[in-house]
């Protein structure tokens, strides 16, 4: 006769095992259906052109508190010096009233007010203008420069300490902005990275075949017999400083760089016009606003060309609807198709 008895009930750690290994294989499967898919080739791209173009902003915040830091350094500098020339000056002016008050007293009595000057403090005793009225002839003229001296020292220690804060605040800046154009960099190479390397040099002959666009060069953008028409340069300074960043094509762009050996964008325009004998500012921004403002119509060979709304790059027209610039990490001083950027307004240095 067959048995009916029941089945017996799973035991309470065989149960827990199963519903354990339920739950993983449905975290899992989870995990699987929201796994991020790996970047595809033109997803990298969007989002190493967008850091760059950060890092290219940051860059010239950085250039531009680089800038004000030599500024400042000069001039705290300068004031220094002339304190303590003040000081050199204010102690032989009371070592000459210390010798007029010897004199009298060898010859046979020293003024009251002379007196209390001397054996009393100095800076108390000068802010009581009307014991002027108790001093005549030179000693009232000595003590008028002295108390003088002591207020423009004053003014010139106070505005030295406000300068030394100022520098301070500015490296503060500068160290900021240079961590956080690497932290773009490295995010940058982090996503290139991620790429194999047939993908990084079609990458990379994309950009070339960009950048070449328009230029008639035939031969890739940085060579230097593309055609640029016949447009004359706006002066013979603007030519000389085109003709020294010519002189630069294929030199490797470098954050923060302005020459001879790497550039960046505002360091290669900068450097430029240097060899040209003229002194422009170093940041795009900057020298945006250190000439006369042009249409694209109006530009002419050796003009700034501004793009972006921000303006945080700059180059060179080249003629024929080119620019000479420095571009960004990976890139060599090159011609580029103006239109590539966002045009913004040409300048002409005078």
């Amino acid at each position: 006769m067959a048995s009916h008895r029941r089945p017996k009930p799973p035991s309470r750690t065989r149960v827990t095992v199963l519903t354990a290994t339920a739950a993983a294989a449905v975290a899992l499967s989870s995990q699987a259906a929201n796994a991020a898919p790996t970047p595809s080739k033109a997803d990298v791209k969007e989002k190493v052109d967008k850091l760059y173009e950060d890092a290219e902003k940051a860059t010239e915040k950085a250039n531009g508190a680089e800038e004000a830091q030599d500024k400042l350094e000069k001039q705290v500098g300068a004031l220094q010096d002339k304190v303590a020339r003040g000081q050199d000056e204010l102690n032989e002016m009371r070592d000459g009233l210390g010798l007029m008050a010897s004199s009298q007293y060898r010859t046979g009595g020293i003024d009251p007010a002379l007196q209390l000057f001397l054996s009393s403090d100095p800076d108390s005793y000068l802010e009581k203008a009307s014991t002027l009225d108790q001093v005549s002839g030179k000693q009232a003229e000595s003590l008028k420069r002295i108390q003088d001296k002591q207020r423009t020292l004053a003014q010139q220690r106070q505005e030295a300490q406000g300068k030394v804060k100022d520098l301070a605040d500015t490296r503060k800046v500068l160290t900021e902005k240079k961590k956080e154009v690497q932290g773009k960099l490295t995010a940058a190479q982090k996503l290139l990275n991620s790429l194999t390397e047939k993908e990084r040099a079609d990458l990379a002959k994309a950009e070339e075949e960009r950048a070449s666009r328009s230029t008639g060069s035939g031969g890739g953008s940085t060579s230097s017999r593309a055609d640029l028409g016949d447009t004359p340069a706006s002066s013979s300074r603007a030519a000389a400083a085109f003709a020294a960043a010519q002189g630069k094509i294929g030199t490797p762009y470098v954050y923060g760089a302005s020459g001879p050996s790497s550039f960046d964008c505002s360091g290669l325009t900068s450097w430029a016009y240097a060899q040209a004998g003229v002194s422009i500012p170093r940041t795009s921004e900057s020298q945006a606003n250190a000439g006369s403002r042009l249409s694209q119509g109006q530009l002419q060979k050796g003009d700034l060309v501004i793009f972006y709304g921000d303006l945080h790059h700059v180059g060179f027209y080249a003629g024929n609807g080119q620019v000479l610039h420095a571009p960004k990490p990976g890139a060599s001083v090159r011609y580029e198709a103006i239109g590539n950027m966002p045009f913004q307004f040409g300048v002409r240095i005078a």
